[in-house]
């Protein structure tokens, strides 16, 4: 694909404040800095141009939704370089956590150096789209097995990038691997099609015995029905019943590739609020869960 056949995304909204204050200590799980492209290319073979999206304005979002604490995911349009997000890291090791991309390749002696700039976990393409990875610069799963030793060393987790239809055919190979598993995005089930879902039912059901963390993120990735994605509170609220200690929330901010309208993350977050109508519950999941999954003092 040439530059000029690769879609680019258009900017995120200004972040609305939300409706009811945030707890101390919350934590967004599941955002991306990109950029700027000056500083830090784009990988050349990628699905997608996201705006630049750098450290100064992805704090002033975390701000406006009264968020203390970020984890940062690398995204796929900068590849397996992980610089951005690194620099992000090194900047900000008060408030700042991050997954990276890596390949069997990486020396542990890098992942070490990762874990002391705050890097907490690696993140995994298993997500298809007929019959073929559905973003490019992505590590597949099996390099999972090949790393699996340092990761444990370091106590990092497996972040999963998965469409549930096909969970039920790769928990045997998470179970091999041995690492604590994070789905990405409520599992990323088209959420037209319940709960009842056969794949729904198996993140369910692994995420209730303890078997894996699912990130509360992603409404408006599982429902195109902006604003208010009303199909995808079943998944939510399916969700916290099954194992609310496993939860974690994030705004997924600055929605690249997404399929439908930019959501305004504030409001993202009003959403989660009125799913989640327990203020115990909410806690937990934006702030002591995260604490733990991603080592920030308690």
């Amino acid at each position: 694909m040439s530059l000029t056949e690769i879609p680019a995304c258009p900017a995120p909204r200004e972040p609305s404040r939300p409706k009811i204050p945030t707890p101390a200590n919350a934590c967004c799980t599941h955002a991306h800095v990109f950029g700027p492209a000056d500083r830090f290319p784009y990988a050349a073979d990628r699905s997608y141009t996201p705006p630049d999206a750098p450290l100064k304005k992805y704090l002033a979002m975390l701000d406006t939704l009264g968020f203390a604490r970020g984890a940062l995911v690398q995204g796929s349009a900068h590849g397996r370089d992980n610089s951005a997000m690194l620099d992000a890291l090194e900047r900000r090791p008060d408030r700042l956590r991050g997954v990276a991309v890596a390949d069997g390749a990486v020396p542990a002696a890098e992942l070490h150096r990762w874990h002391k700039l705050g890097v907490r976990g690696l993140r995994f393409n298993h997500f298809f789209r007929g019959g073929q990875l559905h973003y490019r610069g992505g590590v597949p799963l099996g390099a999972a097995k090949t790393l699996a030793p340092v990761m444990k060393e370091l106590g990092w987790h497996l972040q999963l990038w998965i469409d549930v239809k096909d969970l039920p055919d790769t928990i045997p190979t998470l179970k091999e691997i041995g690492l604590p598993v994070v789905i990405d995005h409520m599992g990323r089930s088209d959420a037209r099609l319940g709960t009842a879902a056969p794949g729904f039912q198996s993140l369910v059901r692994l995420l209730g015995d303890g078997g894996c963390w699912v990130k509360l993120s992603g409404a408006h990735r599982v429902s195109q029905n902006a604003p208010d994605y009303p199909e995808a509170r079943a998944l939510h609220q399916a969700l916290v019943a099954a194992n609310p200690d496993q939860l974690v929330w994030g705004t997924d901010w600055p929605h690249p590739r997404i399929e439908g309208e930019i959501p305004d993350t504030g409001h993202l977050l009003d959403l989660f609020n009125e799913w989640t109508p327990d203020g115990a519950a909410r806690e937990r999941i934006l702030v002591d869960n995260a604490a733990r999954l991603y080592d920030f003092p308690a």
